[in-house]
């Protein structure tokens, strides 16, 4: 399985102009593929969407995607709200429980990690045996690896019901010892957004 996440930088204003659209013409789309999460942010980078699709390989989301466009109901009609576009594939790691429809939120944090050359297994190790006692503590959305589009990259969402809840979680993680893993870091770079969930996302 593969994951899609495309990410989109709106017009000033443009989000209710492009759920609206998106919405109206998801269901046709969805007769293809379905649709994994869909979320905006709210804290970091404003005016980004992010929807993500799975697919179970490269070969099938090419076929689906040229379907799609074939039969005219995708992509939806809101090319003149955008100014960026970005799509970039991901793979689960072991760990990573499935993107699953869900009701974790309404908040939503995604951190993405640059990491050195070659050092995903690295990450590996310093995960499996630590994210099961960190997802104790709030519900993991998913741990993916970078394939295609900006390469070595980490990146982890985690649900949360307020910010509130979110500063309490990091503390009592950290006191306790229980994460981050002790092991030095490979990451170069770091980033994170506070995102929420679409009416219409799957996960929310």
């Amino acid at each position: 399985m593969i994951y899609e996440f495309r990410t989109y930088r709106l017009r000033p204003r443009a989000l209710p102009e492009f759920l609206g659209l998106f919405g109206d013409a998801l269901p046709r789309r969805e007769q293809f593929s379905k649709l994994a999460a869909f979320w905006y942010t709210e804290i970091g980078p404003l005016n980004e969407v992010i929807h993500v699709w799975p697919y179970e390989n490269a070969l099938e989301r090419t076929r689906i995607r040229a379907e799609a466009v074939k039969a005219g109901v995708w992509p939806p009609a809101t090319g003149h709200l955008i100014l960026d576009m970005k799509a970039e594939v991901f793979d689960a790691l072991p760990f990573s429980p499935a993107l699953d429809p869900s009701d974790h939120g309404p908040f939503f944090e995604m951190r993405t990690s640059t990491l050195k050359p070659f050092s995903i297994p690295t990450m590996v190790e310093r995960w499996k045996d630590r994210i099961a006692a960190r997802a104790e503590l709030s519900p993991l959305i998913g741990v993916f690896s970078s394939d295609i589009g900006g390469l070595n990259r980490w990146m982890h969402i985690w649900a949360y019901r307020s910010l509130d809840e979110r500063d309490v979680i990091r503390k009592r993680a950290e006191e306790q010892g229980i994460w981050p893993p002790p092991e030095e870091s490979p990451a170069m770079d770091e980033e994170s957004k506070i995102l929420l969930a679409a009416p219409f996302s799957p996960i929310k």
